[in-house]
């Protein structure tokens, strides 16, 4: 049986159907004054989702924006400074940011040292 799912002991349905004022207590007050804000490119994110929906990812580069309980199943094109990532959106990430899911920074693999950089490598052929 698969386990319901709560935030902050509502389930979605009940997220769904409360107005914006009242989610509001529900987050942290971080997203809770950037909600109360709204600023503008917010408010024309809110409209491209509830125009386009759920059939094709939605570009962004508004990283901050507050994911909301509506928003459950849409995809996001989310930039990370220099491409895309696509996100969907599940339950657990409702009160989270955009952003967080899309990381900047990426893991750095070094490989062995180059010509030159040890003291024993320096008189090496470079063919």
């Amino acid at each position: 049986m698969a386990r319901k799912f709560y935030f902050r002991g509502k389930t979605l349905e009940e997220l769904n159907s409360m107005p914006l004022d009242q989610f509001l207590t529900f987050v942290d007050s971080r997203a809770r004054r950037y909600l109360k804000r709204l600023p503008y490119d917010y408010k024309k994110l809110l409209a491209k989702v509830k125009k386009i929906g759920t059939s094709k990812p939605i570009r962004t580069r508004i990283r901050e924006a507050v994911i909301l309980p509506q928003w459950v199943g849409v995809t996001f094109a989310v930039h990370n400074g220099k491409e895309y990532k696509q996100i969907v959106i599940t339950p657990e990430m409702i009160g989270r940011r955009l952003g967080d899911f899309a990381h900047t920074t990426g893991r750095v693999l070094h490989s062995g040292p180059g010509v030159g950089a040890t003291r024993g490598s320096k008189f090496l052929p470079l063919k």
